[in-house]
């Protein structure tokens, strides 16, 4: 039950999510490759890929800090050659990094669509054949989306359309690669937060300063995350996982303590009716 020597590509890991499950992976001693773009400094944003990478060997793990910008598989291929060359394989993918703007049809520039639909759907799907070759040659491989799961109902679109419909491609790869490498025993699974999760989309983006103290922290999905990436690849596929259901089935009793302000009534996060 633990994903020590375990080798983790994870997108987007500089900051939030992303980060919080390549610390918790540290604390086991795990190797995480970190593919994000942030190599410098930026004014709203916390974080370098370098910043991470030390707090990850801090934590206990080995890292490999590496600019990617999902939307190239050039960059995408030379990233994954590295992490073999590194590390000698890759055993676990997360496809964590993602783009949102959340407004109606005719208020999304076509720029901002394509950028959804680049890094969401198609940089999931290009991340995941990328690192299967040598996902097929692990002993317990595991992909994890961070992505809803798939809820029809019109209200979901109905504001944000094109929103919904990049993040719904990567629901899709897990609907179709967990049931297309099944018999491989490789695991596709989703994670999805119940509440809204304190990184900076929520602060800089969506709801600003009071979203966040209505929010829990990222170590949540990051703990989630663990729960399922030490289970069975074989056995353990196709699933819409909620982070809480997650900790409450591996036997965790307090989730106060992932509130950011435990004195705030906490929101639900999008697509969960």
């Amino acid at each position: 039950m633990t994903l020590e020597a375990k080798t983790l590509f994870i997108t987007g890991a500089s900051r939030g999510i992303g980060k919080a499950i390549a610390l918790r992976a540290a604390q086991d001693g795990a190797n995480v490759v970190i593919a994000a773009k942030t190599s410098e400094p930026h004014p709203k944003l916390e974080g370098t890929i370098y910043t991470a990478a030390e707090e990850i060997e801090q934590a206990g793990g080995k890292a490999l800090p590496l600019i990617v910008d999902i939307r190239f598989e050039d960059q995408i291929a030379a990233a994954v050659a590295k992490a073999v060359e590194t590390f000698g394989g890759v055993d676990i993918l997360i496809n964590n990094a993602s783009a949102i703007m959340l407004t109606g049809t005719l208020q999304t520039p076509m720029k901002r669509y394509d950028l959804m639909h680049q890094v969401n759907a198609r940089g999931t799907f290009a991340c995941s054949q990328a690192c299967l070759p040598h996902l097929l040659k692990s002993a317990n491989p595991h992909i994890l989306n961070i992505s809803p799961p798939l809820n029809m109902h019109p209200r979901w679109f109905k504001n944000h359309v094109a929103y919904t419909m990049a993040k719904y491609g990567m629901s899709m790869c897990v609907l179709g690669m967990a049931a297309e490498f099944a018999s491989k025993g490789v695991a596709v699974n989703a994670l999805w937060p119940r509440t809204s999760i304190a990184t900076a989309a929520v602060n800089n983006l969506l709801g600003g300063e009071q979203m966040m103290r209505q929010s829990r922290t990222p170590e949540i999905m990051a703990d989630a995350a663990h729960a399922i990436l030490v289970r069975d690849s074989k056995t353990c596929t196709g699933n819409f996982f909620i982070d809480d259901e997650v900790l409450r089935e591996a036997g965790v009793t307090d989730l106060d303590r992932y509130a950011v302000d435990p004195s705030q009534q906490l929101l639900q996060d999008f697509f969960l009716d």
